[in-house]
């Protein structure tokens, strides 16, 4: 029988557990090596309870946060808990174990008291270089998924003896960057070893019987709290689509997410049976990406006050149909599918809401990573230098307000990299960054609009892949608006040679050559006035 705690002992718990994840968020950023995370904090944390059910997460990114659950469950499928012991950190990026890419790779540490097994910490991390085809482990022509990256089942890195050297060369050896990314590994350890000594000092104070009865409680006031937001919605079934611009494939075919939402008595179903079928190309997605999506989704336009954890999902039920792009066979590319098609996932939701809830959504936005990924060996310091950078462009307005120019929508939250630290990290110039003017959708109120920045290459060589959506077909208006201008990316020569570039593609530079991106706008809101 769980005990009876306190309502103010529970929200002093439930912000101790907050605390403890958003601190495992700053560790890795004030301790990786690579600018990647430093700097553009493409990074996430959380902790479950022993189960895997999330009890709590940092402010960082929807993308990881809605998977770091359906991770340690699958985990725990591949290595019971009878093996677990304190001081063990195990690293994964297997997408079909709860994940989402291969280059997000995460850290799990079992954390114990008592004698037991009580919660784990999970840190996910991208890194800049998951080995594979090509720099950056972004392969636009990938067919299969071993071209994608070095793939690490649950694996065991640290225990309270310290790192499993061996592992760590193993792994270190298949990747580009092998100091780099041996310190954003050590960071990720030391991230959930704070977590640890945190939830200890917890555990001791209220006692774990208070703490775990506590966690129940904050679940059980979320499932509440996430029922009586879905009462708020009109019940009904309610369609909805949204397209990719393509797969990177020679045939360039748009590829649909469509959805059927069933709104009930304080549930939901989303069913994404009518999407397309896989691509071949690296766009699609796994199931707990398109359940992170739905969960993010969700939260944004019926409860975003409501604490995440596992309660909020309970009322929720996500269908994907095998061998579509939202669950497709093991062996298919997935690189783009994490920061990609996830959004094609919450505009179509915002799509089939649009004629019940217009004024809780926004227009369409920018919703792509914008990735620019550029490699090469920096002549200045002889090491390999990878630039994993994001671009934010339009947000889409609302009923009450324009979009706000330059931002990351939706299922992403990562920072862009300072010029300054591009220049100093890097063998590139950046040589204009600003406002894309006018880029926004006209509308009652209009869309925000994007940004230009122009790079220029100062090394010998480098080079460049692309992963990029909203080149083709532009963020959508809503309720008459019009949509935004499309994401354009620019390959200008040094012989003055101008090649326009498709958003999934890999190009060879050199010294002089220069790539202008333009991002997107948002869409308008509303029919505009004269």
């Amino acid at each position: 029988m769980n005990a009876v705690v306190n309502p103010f002992t529970v929200e002093v718990i439930r912000n101790a557990l907050t605390a403890i994840a958003e601190e495992m968020s700053l560790v890795v950023m004030r301790s990786a090596r690579s600018p990647l995370l430093r700097e553009a904090g493409d990074l996430s944390s959380a902790l479950t309870d022993a189960k895997g059910d999330l009890i709590a997460q940092g402010r960082d990114i929807p993308a990881h946060l809605g998977v770091m659950g359906s991770t340690v469950q699958e985990f725990l499928k591949r290595v019971p808990a009878e093996q677990l012991s304190p001081g063990d950190v195990w690293f994964l990026n297997l997408p079909e174990l709860g994940g989402n890419h291969l280059p997000d790779v995460k850290a799990l540490r079992p954390i114990f008291a008592d004698g037991a097994l009580q919660a784990f910490a999970v840190s996910l991390a991208h890194w800049a270089d998951i080995g594979g085809a090509r720099p950056g482990s972004y392969v636009p022509e990938a067919r299969d998924a071993w071209q994608e990256g070095l793939r690490i089942p649950p694996l065991r890195l640290f225990t309270a003896a310290g790192p499993d050297r061996e592992k760590l060369d193993l792994i270190v050896a298949n990747v580009r960057g092998a100091k780099e990314r041996e310190g954003d590994i050590l960071a990720q350890m030391a991230s959930t070893r704070s977590a640890d000594e945190h939830l200890a000092e917890v555990f001791e104070r209220y006692g774990v019987a208070t703490v775990q009865a506590a966690i129940t409680d904050l679940h059980d006031q979320s499932e509440a709290e996430m029922r009586t937001a879905l009462r708020s919605l009109p019940p009904g079934s309610y369609q909805g689509e949204d397209w990719l611009d393509d797969d990177g494939t020679s045939d360039g075919a748009p590829i649909a997410v469509r959805v059927r939402i069933e709104i009930g008595e304080g549930e939901a179903t989303f069913d994404f049976s009518d999407t397309d079928d896989a691509a071949r190309g690296p766009l699609n997605a796994t199931p707990f990406t398109a359940a992170a999506s739905v969960f993010y989704a969700v939260k944004a336009i019926a409860g975003p006050d409501i604490q995440p954890n596992a309660g909020c999902a309970r009322p929720l039920k996500i269908i994907t149909r095998p061998g579509s792009l939202l669950n497709p066979p093991l062996q298919r590319p997935v690189v783009g599918g994490n920061h990609e098609t996830s959004q094609r996932i919450v505009d179509a939701i915002f799509k089939a809401m649009e004629p019940v809830i217009a004024e809780r959504l926004t227009a369409g936005g920018s919703t792509t990573s914008g990735l620019l990924l550029f490699s090469g060996h920096d002549p200045r310091s002889g090491r390999w230098t990878t630039l994993y950078e994001v671009h934010g462009g339009g947000e889409g307005a609302r009923h009450d307000r324009d979009g706000m120019p330059v931002v990351r929508p939706h299922m992403s939250n990562v920072m862009n990299t300072p010029a300054e630290v591009i220049e100093a990290n890097y063998p590139i110039l950046i040589e204009r960054q600003a406002l894309r003017r006018g880029s926004g959708g006209a509308g009652h109120h209009r869309g925000g609009d994007g940004q230009v920045r122009v790079y220029r290459v100062v090394g010998p060589e480098m080079a460049l892949t692309t992963m990029v959506e909203r080149c083709r077909i532009p963020p959508f208006g809503l309720c008459g608006g019009a949509p935004g201008e499309v994401f354009c990316i620019t390959l200008e020569r040094a012989s003055g040679e101008k090649i326009q570039l498709a958003g999934k593609t890999s190009v060879h530079l050199k010294q002089g050559d220069r790539i202008i991106m333009q991002s997107s706008g948002g869409g308008g809101f509303g029919a505009a006035t004269a």
